[in-house]
């Protein structure tokens, strides 16, 4: 009998009578390795259970509780524990999916009654009661017909329509206790390898997010191999609420929303402050790298959206008007107009590239149930580029699209992102080696930048390649900002071209750009990162001065004229309040600097400055003082020691 054979990752092999499985694998290794296995990936593919059989010649790598992995299959579990806690202490509610996702997992309920805060701490307790029980994780195989009858015969219809949906004869099932779930998987070996594990909040979700099908109960919760781990997450989930850009902009009075106009912002003056502030940026950046500011219209006859390919795949998300028997559509996106901006003129290969820049408000149909603050809205401005050049210039301007990206991202104090190279997907537009000469470029910009990157194969757009920026702010939580992406589709689209050397038309190839994305979402995102600390230059009010009574208020008043002069942002706060109240406010309100001024301070003609992480220095002139904030304001200079976690 031939023997099968398995690759470890070391090149060694292990042999076998007949096909064993991960668990096997690891006990011929040694007793250590099985008792700490969780899971395992077969030829590099996905994480997959280690109950499962390994064929012939497969090369493995055990996934141990020492890989990061292993809390994907802790959480797995502990969805289905969160699930089996539910329907012990509730035996009417049905389950629906419960997927692992980041930090965490979530389970969807259709359930009679609403979950009070008591329940939440019932189902923990229960969950807890769960793991203690150490409940063997058994997987099984049946036929689906099997699977459908048992569920239904439940009253379990979601899981049966699951069933139906996957089209598979034979469906995977996972036992603990009593208990069973349809899953994938995979599963730790029992309930007690979840160490700790918390019920976090709940929210409610449509049936596979169709607004016309049952509303649900979603429970959110986590869970860690050890409990120091969920003591860290949870002090950060705390940290992550008082970082709340939503109760901060509050605070700060910088935005509000009103539900006459749904899910769109109305910045205060404060709050238009910080917003042209990073807008003055971007275009000084512009000026210096050769971009051409436009402004386009906000409405189009849906042709332009026709010929554009949105009407036809985005067209539920757009807003729709008519007028003298036309029908029209907002833009959503700055793109179709900036392909017949192009299309107006004759361009020789000479001009190229074009780099267009756009600040045009955009307007999208976001469902009520996803918008969020300024992170999901539907009207906003996207620092929006697009560069029309030829083949030749691709690897170019990429690199002055990364150089450009780093430049801004450094001066806001984010130095940490990760760039995603993505690459052609199985259907796509355009020449294969069109791709291949786009994806070339891509790459070589990334190595001739000396930037790290992540491969994500097949997951480009379908008109090009494409790099996405994943920034991870002070809580270390990831959020996808810039991009650049390649498009091959809307100048054909648009019959664009340029006369080249030959004197031949030849069609130019479009680069869509972004570094915040849109300003709306990059506030959100940004207020979070710094706590709502904005370096000097962004800050709405730069300066409070606080006098301790009126008598010291024409000196205030001097002081303020001076910084006035320089262009700074001052407030004079002249309210009878006490100092201490004084200070509070401004403290709530984020303002850099504080300038108290006392008995001490009029005698002497000079300043003491309360700075925003609380120390005090006293004897300042009002010239140094002055001087010293203009160098931090021209200078756009980030302190990143006062933003960050403590």
């Amino acid at each position: 009998m031939s023997l099968v054979s398995i690759y470890l990752p070391d090149n060694s092999i292990k042999e076998f009578d007949h096909c064993p499985t991960g668990k096997e694998l690891a006990e011929s290794i040694g007793a250590g390795l099985a008792k700490s296995v969780v899971g395992m990936k077969i030829s590099g593919g996905d994480l997959v259970d280690f109950r499962l059989p390994i064929s012939d010649k497969s090369k493995v790598e055990l996934v141990t509780t020492r890989n990061p992995e292993a809390l994907e299959v802790i959480r797995h579990t502990g969805a289905h524990i969160l699930a089996q806690a539910v329907q012990e202490l509730w035996p009417d509610v049905k389950v629906t999916i419960g997927p692992v996702i980041e930090k965490g997992f979530y389970y969807d309920f259709d359930s009679p009654r609403s979950f009070t805060e008591e329940d939440l701490q019932k189902i923990e307790d229960r969950m807890k009661e769960i793991v203690k029980r150490d409940l063997p994780v058994v997987r099984e195989e049946w036929p689906a017909e099997k699977a459908i009858r048992v569920f239904e015969d439940m009253g379990e219809t979601y899981k049966a329509e699951i069933i139906r949906d996957l089209g598979e004869p034979i469906v995977s099932i996972y036992k603990q206790g009593e208990w069973f779930d349809l899953c994938r998987g995979p599963h730790a070996p029992s309930t007690g390898w979840v160490k700790a594990i918390k019920v976090l909040h709940q929210s409610g979700a449509y049936w596979r997010g169709d607004e016309t099908k049952p509303q649900l109960k979603r429970i959110y919760a986590t869970a860690f191999l050890k409990e120091e781990d969920l003591k860290k997450h949870l002090e950060a989930l705390e940290e992550a609420k008082k970082r709340d850009h939503r109760k901060l902009g509050k605070e700060m009075e910088l935005f509000s929303f009103h539900p006459w106009a749904p899910a769109s912002p109305f910045f205060t003056s404060k709050g238009t402050i910080v917003y042209n502030e990073l807008q003055a940026y971007l275009r000084e950046l512009y000026q210096a790298h050769n971009y051409q500011e436009v402004i386009t219209p906000q409405v189009f006859d849906l042709e332009l959206f026709k010929r554009s390919g949105h009407y036809e795949n985005y067209r539920e998300n757009m807003y729709f008007l008519k007028s003298e028997d036309r029908e029209f559509g907002l833009k959503p996106m700055n793109c179709p107009g900036h392909c017949v901006f192009f299309g107006q003129s004759h361009h020789s290969y000479r001009d190229l590239p074009v780099r267009m820049a756009d600040f045009g408000r955009l307007h999208r149909f976001e469902k009520s149930g996803v918008v969020a603050g300024l992170t999901r809205v539907r009207t906003f401005c996207q620092d929006d580029g697009h560069i029309f050049c030829r083949m030749d210039q691709l690897q170019d301007e990429i690199i002055g699209f990364l150089k450009l990206l780093n430049e801004v991202y450094t001066v806001l104090g984010m130095p940490k992102y990760e760039i995603f190279f993505s690459t052609r997907p199985e259907k796509r537009a355009g020449r294969d080696e069109v791709w291949d000469e786009a994806e070339k470029a891509l790459e070589q910009a990334l190595i001739a930048s000396k930037i790290p990157y992540k491969l994500n194969l097949g997951d480009g757009a379908f008109y090009g390649p494409k790099l996405d920026i994943q920034f991870y702010d002070a809580l270390d939580r990831s959020w996808q900002l810039g991009t650049i992406q390649c498009d091959f589709v809307l100048p054909e689209a648009f019959e664009l071209s340029y006369v080249g050397e030959d004197n031949q038309s030849h069609r130019p190839v479009i680069l869509h750009r972004a570094i915040f994305g849109s300003f709306e979402r990059f506030l959100g995102v940004y207020i979070e990162h710094t706590a709502g600390h904005f370096p000097l230059w962004m800050a709405p009010e730069q300066v409070r001065i606080l006098n301790v009574t009126d008598k010291h208020l024409e000196f205030c008043s001097q002081v303020e004229s001076a910084l006035k002069a320089q262009g700074l942002r001052v407030h004079l706060d002249k309210r009878n309040e006490k100092l201490g109240f004084k200070i509070r406010e401004a403290q709530i309100s984020h303002i850099p600097y504080m300038l108290i001024v006392g008995d001490k301070e009029l005698e002497g003609g000079q300043l003491t400055v309360r700075y925003r992480d609380g120390r005090q220095e006293s004897g300042l002139s009002v010239e140094a003082f002055v001087q010293a904030l203009k160098e931090e304001k021209s200078q756009r200079l980030f302190h990143s020691e006062i933003f960050a976690l403590k």
